[in-house]
């Protein structure tokens, strides 16, 4: 029997983290040794209980849960996105906290002892803003060499943001730490905001999906239906879960249809323009292919997935 993938994710948990992690909780062929947490979405101490009520809900008390940093490297006030996910992330629903707590270790240090215990092994997946990533490299830029693959979501690789103009939210939220972190690590996966568009699904399979009777199901369709009715208000007939994209193809990259591997930058300075990432789709500048640029990931997997994580007993 093949041993599963060790699998730490960096998250800032809100509706969409939420159902990716609970994917990750479902893939028999990956161990979660941890979920480390940031702000993002909505501040820390609401996106570290969420990631212990989720751990609650999957029966997976055993995935311990580190808190990291509350703000981003370089401290500049930033809009959260608690109009999309709830003010506590979670759909504001008002649920039962749990009893536990986060561990004691910083997130930025678990992800350093983790990457020397699943040296040459680990599966590191960032699904919020890259700042406990960034502080890790800062305390240890050797940390590239111990991680086996590292996915990102995260970026608008044509310039077509979601949260300015130019830039997606995770990036926009902390710009210097993703750029530590995409100058730190000399290969990264990339699933950016535009092949989240490109893979939406219809809100009425989602809805069958969330009839499934099982704890998780009935727990995710409570803390999404803001976000759900939200979607349906400003985007349409389809719903987009772009962390959910990001795990499957973390989970598994065979499903990826097209991929582009190009230069990579990003911008931390101008009004219009901060948070983007610039792409060298020419390579004209002469920096080197970091970025595995997830364009196509088959639909009907990406759908399996996600309907079989709520569906888990």
């Amino acid at each position: 029997m093949t041993k599963p993938i060790p699998l730490l994710i960096d998250t800032d948990p809100g509706v969409d983290d939420a159902l990716a992690i609970l994917m990750a909780f479902n893939d028999p062929g990956h161990d979660v040794v941890g979920l480390s947490i940031a702000a993002g979405n909505v501040g820390l101490e609401h996106t570290v209980r969420n990631a212990l009520k989720l751990c609650e809900v999957a029966g997976r008390d055993d995935v311990p849960v580190f808190a990291g940093c509350a703000s981003p490297l370089v401290f500049v006030p930033r809009e959260d996105a608690a109009h999309v996910h709830g003010r506590d992330g979670f759909g504001d629903v008002d649920y039962e906290p749990v009893a536990r707590r986060a561990e004691a270790e910083h997130a930025a240090l678990a992800i350093l002892r983790l990457s020397h215990r699943y040296a040459g092994e680990l599966l590191l997946v960032a699904l919020g803003p890259l700042t406990n990533i960034a502080l890790a490299l800062k305390l240890d830029p050797t940390l590239p060499s111990r991680i086996k693959r590292f996915v990102v979501m995260g970026g608008a690789v044509t310039g077509h943001g979601n949260i300015t103009q130019a830039a997606e939210f995770n990036v926009a939220f902390d710009p210097e730490a993703a750029h530590v972190v995409f100058e730190g690590f000399p290969v990264f996966d990339l699933a950016d905001w535009e092949a989240v568009i490109a893979h939406g699904f219809h809100h009425q399979k989602a809805e069958r999906w969330l009839q499934a009777d099982s704890p998780r199901a009935r727990f995710y369709d409570a803390i999404s239906l803001q976000t759900r009715r939200w979607s349906a208000d400003r985007r349409g007939e389809l719903w987009h879960s772009a962390d959910a994209l990001a795990m499957a193809y973390a989970l598994q990259p065979d499903g990826a249809l097209e991929l582009a591997k190009r230069p990579l930058q990003v911008e931390t300075a101008g009004a219009l323009t901060r948070g983007a990432t610039v792409t060298d789709w020419n390579r004209q500048t002469g920096r080197p292919d970091k970025a595995r640029i997830l364009l196509r990931y088959d639909q009907a997997r990406f759908e399996g997935l996600v309907e079989a994580a709520l569906a888990a007993g």
